[in-house]
């Protein structure tokens, strides 16, 4: 029973996978952590170890908030831009999704969320010749409220900038990094385009690197186009240095959740 259920949470088709991958990230975010030791402080305050733990989420809440020390590891994590002069040509440029927000349902507008670089991006790329078609991956996750693909909902957009409908391919049955690889790889076969070629792989930067590493595993050279950076230029003013930051949190939700998503894909051979 215990080998069923945990081949059944590896098998990256089942929902399983998913929501295990989800608690685990849960577990080991920084708001998560901090909140556990402060509450944990907070009961037991008349002991040592009660007030060390109150101290602990205290001083981890402040570093995790600060907007210096966020920043530069978002730095160091994310892969420098490419201007687009230095980039090669490609037949073929690869968006993966997940900058939209599907949760309202519209049918002449696109809703984008942080992210949108990665297909406004796409669409400079084409423009600039660097590639001669985008193919689009991306379904509707696993408790879509909308109707339509993420993948449908970013051509719509593309076709009313100007792109010709024969341009623009979509995939819409993934719903994971692992499964845009495999399935980008199967509509590639399917439709009898060369999968020996090398394709331009965009997203963002944070994500590039488990991006890339899930095309290599099935087979697809890629160059990567990085885009939608989180991190900025260096700041040494006094509000970056010292002042408390909400959005700093969310700086580390993402690394975070990006690190344990790699290590779980590595584990479970993805990568």
């Amino acid at each position: 029973m215990i080998n069923s259920t945990l081949s059944l949470a590896l098998d990256h088709t089942h929902p399983m996978f998913f929501y295990l991958s989800q608690f685990l990230s849960f577990l080991a975010l920084p708001l998560t952590i901090t909140i556990i030791l402060i509450v944990i402080g907070a009961f037991f305050i008349k002991r040592k170890w009660g007030k060390q733990s109150l101290w602990a989420g205290i001083i981890l809440l402040w570093l995790f908030s600060n907007q210096f020390i966020a920043n530069q590891a978002m730095l160091a994590w994310e892969p420098d831009f490419k201007a687009f002069s230095e980039v090669k040509n490609h037949e073929i440029g690869i968006v993966l999704t997940g900058v939209t927000n599907l949760s309202r349902t519209a049918y002449d507008r696109t809703f984008f969320n942080k992210g949108a670089d990665r297909i406004t991006h796409a669409l400079q790329l084409y423009q600039e010749g660097k590639i001669k078609k985008i193919l689009i991956t991306g379904g509707r996750g696993l408790n879509p409220v909308n109707p339509q693909s993420e993948a449908e909902v970013l051509k719509r957009f593309l076709l009313m900038t100007g792109v010709p409908e024969a341009d623009v391919m979509i995939e819409e049955r993934s719903k994971n990094t692992r499964e845009n690889a495999l399935f980008t790889e199967a509509f590639l076969q399917e439709k009898g385009i060369d999968v020996n070629q090398e394709f331009m792989l965009i997203t963002s930067a944070f994500h590039m690197k488990r991006s890339k590493g899930c095309f290599d595993k099935v087979g697809l050279r890629t160059e990567s186009f990085p885009t939608d950076y989180y991190s900025s230029d260096t700041k040494f003013d006094i509000p970056t240095l010292f002042f408390p930051d909400p959005y700093s949190i969310f700086i580390w939700h993402k690394l975070v959740k990006e690190w344990i998503g790699i290590l779980v894909y590595k584990l479970v051979g993805y990568l």
